[in-house]
This record gives C-alpha cells, sequence and structure tokens, in this order.
C-alpha cells in the first residue's frame, strides 16, 4: 500500500434599514466557523447582534444613512475586497478596508519594477548582462487618495476610515452617494446606479469605468455569499435580470479608450500602450524581441508577476527603450489592462530566456514584499485574460504551466541567488484557479498515489513570515492569509527549515523572511510523497525531504493521479537544468552553441519528482535588432519539466524514467 493511501482531502439607522440588515443575514447558508470582530462597532447594532454578522449590519446601516442601495454597496465592496479586512494592510493600490478606501500618503510610495535582486529580466547569457536604471516613482494620482474624500463626507479621520471596518464602509458609502449627487440622479433603484459605481474605480477612461461597473452588477445578479478573513459571514442575494443604466456612462467625462492592436477578450477593459521596439546606440535595441509565436514556438507558459510600484510608475517603465518590458499590465483598483507587446513576439521578463522565448508575461499592480493584498477586480479581469489566452495558444490551465516568477529557473548557477520572487506568499493561487475555471481543490482524489498537490486554506494558512516593512526589515509581517506552505526538516512545528543551496552555498538554513522561496512551496505545485508520520507528510524537494503538517481532518494537501521521474537504474544521481537547451550539433554552421550548464544541484537516486511537460530543446538566438536574423534551433534532445523545489527545473529525459504516481 502506498504510504498516502490514507490522506484525504456610527449612525443610528432607521428601523427599516435594521429590518433590511436582518433580511439580509436572514438565510445565510455558510457553514464554516467564525470569530467574533474586534476592531468593528457598527453603527447601530445592539448587544444581541451576532458577534459573525456585524460586518453585514454595518453595510445595511451605512446603505440607509447615506441613500445607497446595500446590494450596489456590497458589490462594489466584494469587487474590491471580497469584504475583508486584510489585517488593516493596504491593497496593492494603496487601498484599506472592505471599500478600498486609497490612502498613498500612509501606504508609501512603493519601489519599481526590479528594485530588488540582481535578475537579468532578459536571462540571456548570449547578450550582456541587462540591469536597467531604475527611474524615480511617478507622482501619485487622485485615485490613491480617495480617503480624504471620505473622511470630508462621513466626519471621520483617515486613520479611523483606514482601520474601522464599520466607518470605511461608510466612507465607501458616502463616496458613492457623492457620485451620485454629482450625477444628479436620485432614488435608490440598483439600476441608476451605473454611474457612481463607474466613478468609484477611479478610472480615468470609458472601457475601464464601464468594465468595473459591469463586474459589479454581475455579482449583484448572480449573488455572492462568504465568511471573512475575520470570520464574518457576509451574503449578497441574488438579483437575476437587473439591467443597470449604462447609458450613465457617457455622463461621467472620461476619455476614450484606445483599444488598438490589443489581444484581450471583448468584455474586459484592455488599451493598447506599445512598449518601444527601438534600436539604440553602440548596435543595441530594446525592450523586447520581434519573433513569430506560435508558428515560430510554441507559447507554453505564462507568467504571473506583480509590479513592485504603482500603475503610472509601471506605464512609464514599458515605454522606456532602455528597460525591460512584458506583455500586459494590469491595475490594482479596477483590474483594467494595458497591452504593451504583442504575444507572438518575446518580451524581457522572467529572467530565463528560455522561458521568455516560450511565454507570456503578466505583471499585477502590486508589491510581493509588503503584506499587500490584490484585490477581486484584478484577480477576474487576470483570470479572463488568462483563460482566454490559454485557449489561443493551447495552454494548460495548471502549475506547471501557469507560474509564478518566483517559479521560473534561474539559467545558471550564478543566477539562482538573484532570481525574482514574485508574486509573492500572499498571491491567492487556489482563488485564482477558481476564477479560471480549473480548480485546484483536487477533484480527483486518487488513493494509493504518490503524489500531493498541495491545498492550504488560504484564509487560516498564516505562515509567520518577516520583513514586510521597508523601514523595519526584521519586524513581523501581519498575521494574512497565504498560499505558502513551509517545510522542515523533521516532523515537528520548531525543526529547522531545508537549505537551499543556490541561495546560500554554505548550506544555512532558509529563513522566515518573506523573500527566502528556500523551503517554500505554494498552493497547486505537485510534490512526490517521501514519507508519512501521523499528522505530517514529508515531500522530496532539493534533494531532501521536506516535512509539513498534514492532519487527516484539515489537510494542508490532496492526493492526486499524475506522472513521476525517477533517475534511470545505475545513475546515482542526475544534473538538473534552468533552461531546456539544444545539444552543440543542433545549431548550424555560423552559430555559437549555448552551452548546457547544469544548476548547482542533483537529483539522487532513490527519490522522486512530480513530472510536468516533456519539452523539445529548443533555443531562440535573437541578438540583433533586426529580426531576419533571428533563429530558432530545435535539437533532438528531450527534457522532462519538474517541480524540483519552489521552482521548476528541467531533467534529460535520458536520464530519468517517468512512472505512474502509483508506482
Amino acid at each position: 500500500m502506498s504510504p498516502v493511501a490514507r490522506l484525504t482531502r456610527p449612525t443610528r439607522p432607521s428601523r427599516t434599514a435594521l429590518a433590511a440588515a436582518g433580511a439580509l443575514v436572514a438565510g445565510l447558508l455558510l457553514g464554516a466557523p467564525a470569530a467574533a470582530e474586534t476592531a468593528e462597532t457598527a453603527a447601530g447594532t445592539t448587544d444581541t447582534t451576532a458577534a459573525d454578522q456585524r460586518r453585514q449590519h454595518a453595510f445595511a446601516a451605512a446603505a440607509a444613512e447615506f441613500g445607497v442601495p446595500t446590494e450596489v454597496l456590497l458589490a462594489v465592496s466584494y469587487l474590491e475586497s471580497r469584504w475583508d479586512t486584510n489585517a488593516g494592510t493596504p491593497s496593492t493600490a494603496a487601498g484599506y478596508g472592505p471599500m478600498h478606501l486609497t490612502d498613498l500618503r500612509t501606504a508609501g510610495p512603493g519601489g519599481s519594477h526590479h528594485d530588488e535582486g540582481t535578475e537579468d529580466p532578459r536571462g540571456d547569457d548570449a547578450r550582456p548582462t541587462l540591469h536597467p536604471e531604475e527611474p524615480a516613482p511617478a507622482e501619485p494620482v487622485p485615485a490613491l487618495q480617495t480617503v480624504d474624500l471620505a473622511a470630508e463626507l462621513t466626519g471621520a479621520d483617515p486613520a479611523t476610515l483606514r482601520a474601522d471596518p464599520a466607518q470605511n464602509i461608510r466612507g465607501g458609502a458616502a463616496l458613492l452617494a457623492h457620485h451620485q449627487r454629482e450625477l444628479g440622479i436620485r432614488g435608490t433603484d440598483p439600476a441608476d446606479w451605473y454611474g457612481a459605481v463607474a466613478r468609484y474605480s477611479g478610472a480615468t477612461d470609458t472601457a475601464a469605468a464601464g468594465s468595473f461597473a459591469d463586474e459589479v452588477f454581475d455579482t449583484i445578479a448572480t449573488g455572492q455569499q462568504r465568511v471573512t478573513d475575520d470570520g464574518q459571514r457576509v451574503r449578497l442575494p441574488a438579483r437575476p435580470g437587473l439591467v443597470p443604466d449604462r447609458a450613465q456612462l457617457d455622463r461621467l467625462g472620461l476619455r476614450p479608450t484606445d483599444r488598438g492592436q490589443v489581444e484581450c477578450p471583448s468584455d474586459i477593459s484592455c488599451e493598447w500602450i506599445p512598449a518601444p521596439y527601438q534600436e539604440l546606440p553602440n548596435g543595441g535595441y530594446g525592450n523586447h524581441d520581434k519573433a513569430d509565436r506560435p508558428a515560430s514556438q510554441r507559447i507554453e507558459y505564462i507568467i504571473i508577476h506583480d509590479t513592485e510600484g504603482y500603475w503610472n510608475t509601471v506605464l512609464d517603465l514599458v515605454q522606456n527603450p532602455e528597460y525591460v518590458s512584458w506583455h500586459y499590465s494590469l491595475r490594482s483598483a479596477d483590474g483594467h489592462i494595458a497591452q504593451h507587446v504583442p504575444t507572438k513576439d518575446v518580451a524581457w521578463h522572467a529572467g530565463n530566456w528560455y522561458v521568455n522565448a516560450k511565454s507570456i508575461g503578466l505583471e499585477h499592480e502590486g508589491f510581493a514584499a509588503q503584506g499587500t493584498w490584490y484585490t477581486e477586480a484584478m484577480y477576474r479581469t487576470s483570470a479572463k485574460l488568462v483563460r482566454h489566452l490559454a485557449a489561443k495558444y493551447d495552454i494548460p490551465l495548471d502549475r506547471s504551466h501557469i507560474l509564478g516568477h518566483d517559479n521560473v529557473p534561474g539559467i545558471t548557477p550564478d543566477r539562482v541567488a538573484g532570481m525574482h520572487w514574485d508574486p509573492g506568499p500572499y498571491w491567492d493561487w487556489a482563488h485564482y484557479f477558481d476564477l479560471l475555471g480549473a480548480p485546484l481543490d483536487g477533484r480527483t482524489v486518487a488513493p494509493g498515489s504518490h503524489l500531493v498537490q498541495m491545498s492550504p486554506d488560504f484564509a487560516t494558512n498564516r505562515p509567520a513570515f518577516f520583513g514586510c516593512d521597508r523601514a523595519d526589515p526584521a519586524a513581523p509581517c501581519p498575521s494574512r492569509g497565504s498560499a505558502s506552505v513551509v517545510l522542515r526538516t523533521e516532523p515537528r512545528p520548531d525543526a529547522p527549515l531545508l537549505s537551499d543551496i543556490g541561495l546560500r552555498p554554505d548550506g544555512s538554513p532558509a529563513t522566515m523572511r518573506v523573500s527566502d522561496i528556500g523551503s517554500r512551496t505554494e498552493a497547486g505545485q505537485r510534490y512526490a510523497v517521501a514519507e508519512v508520520r501521523g499528522d505530517w507528510t514529508a515531500v522530496w524537494y532539493l534533494g531532501q525531504k521536506g516535512w509539513f503538517h498534514n492532519p487527516r481532518t484539515a489537510p494542508t494537501a490532496r492526493v492526486v493521479t499524475g506522472k513521476m521521474v525517477v533517475p534511470r537504474p545505475g545513475l546515482a544521481s542526475i544534473p538538473v537544468y534552468g533552461r531546456a537547451y539544444p545539444e552543440a550539433e543542433a545549431y548550424p554552421e555560423g552559430l555559437t552553441p549555448q552551452p548546457i550548464v547544469p544548476l548547482q544541484y542533483r537529483l539522487p537516486a532513490g527519490q522522486r519528482y512530480a513530472a510536468g511537460p516533456v519539452v523539445r530543446a529548443e533555443y531562440y538566438k535573437a541578438t540583433t535588432f533586426d529580426p531576419a536574423e533571428h533563429v530558432v534551433v530545435r535539437g533532438h534532445t528531450r527534457y522532462v519539466q519538474i517541480q524540483f523545489g519552489h521552482r521548476v527545473a528541467f531533467v534529460k529525459a535520458s536520464d530519468v524514467l517517468i512512472l505512474p504516481a502509483f508506482r
């Protein structure tokens, strides 16, 4: 029998307002246990109000106070925060609380796209290493300072609006009512609030504002219910058939959207802001490479990044011919998308030329290291875009092909430590894949399999990271839900972490620093089981056994089907590679072969690793401005992509056996 065979998977509202709140609370079907709120003192609630229903009452009370339809207020909040408080931390667009009131003064100006690490974004040692100079952050825009107007409208100070959920909801309701007054529209029919919702998005163009409002009204039509990150039960009843007055969008005075040559679904907001393909002095050029994908090369991957900077800064960077590039940028507050590079061309974004040549890069406005959170609006448009691209290019929706930047391997041993680690442990992979229509919950449970898929509960899984505060790098990060599962050297919670010699050549153990991925897995990643002891499971990871708590009553991982690789009999260990390059004989005359350089790791006999796709060796030679000189070199060597550590890696197919997970 397999060792994992047993694993499973404050103004008093009117009586009408209180009645409305009671009606909304009634009928909640959520079954998860909830904790009482500690920061919230909802206006008008009494001692008899259930502790886990205060947020619901706060929405009803604020809606009544400011004359906003309750379902509109709930839906706007859901699109921003999913009704969460996020431990009082700002979003990736400097927004606070359930209503995403923005305060850039407090959240800070952020950094820029490549302000940490030594990674060469192009990741091609056939060209000089690229380390672009970082420009100063862009000036803040009004959309990142809405807390000031909310304070003026409600009489609450900005600190209270940021920290107290009920007051934050009042602030959001006051802003919506203010936008409605500016339009000169009266009444509480939700259909008449389309323009106010569009204005709330902060968007300056019609498509972005309309797309946000459409998503809000779709949420009203379908309804939502969930338990928030602080244990509050909130429900938005479905209201199918509601038709908003979309003609109000024309009254907002927003600029038209230039869709240009965007490659986006028609139901999301996209604009064309091109990255320059430009010749530079001294024979250089930037900031991407022309290609003819997928005719020239298959597109195998979609890479999820965060920007490490705010929207305006990011747009300035990608339009700089001396900087680097990516295909799409996504804005946090409303999910608006800008495309910069056609998907047929190769952007310089992932720090690994083999991956760059076969991927599409998506940059999401945000920060991996500051404990910030990603808005629902951005998750949704990102998922719609990825679904569209995956269908167009036949990319499987799994964690072998939809990778974080942090999952991309270094190309050579000296490049491993400098690789970036975004989008970080606070990107909710499980929720993202739910939105993709490819849930990570492991619908097919496979007793007897040696493979597990990491499936932590995002809300309750809260690793004790530190280093989120740039001003105090040693301070603990706020207690936040996370997709990360930390591995230990022994089956006990106080055991040391594993060692990653690529990050620490001296062999010292990894740390709980938020940027240290040396002993960390993420939701959706698959690993081969090495051992089970009680409530602890060990998986093979970077040549070691890594233990994680995995109780039957609340499993952290699920047993799944799939394939594994093991070294061929007679081999004590095999090399591991960061790219799948061709053998020297495959290169045409006159073209210098790229070296096949193993990383500093080895895969020992007796260990098993989850197998991803089998790929043919390829190298895209593109070192000149003239694309007529670009060449795709294909070899006969086959590689198998594996989940080796936190990052994927490649092994030669000739070095391994590919086995079913039940063996």
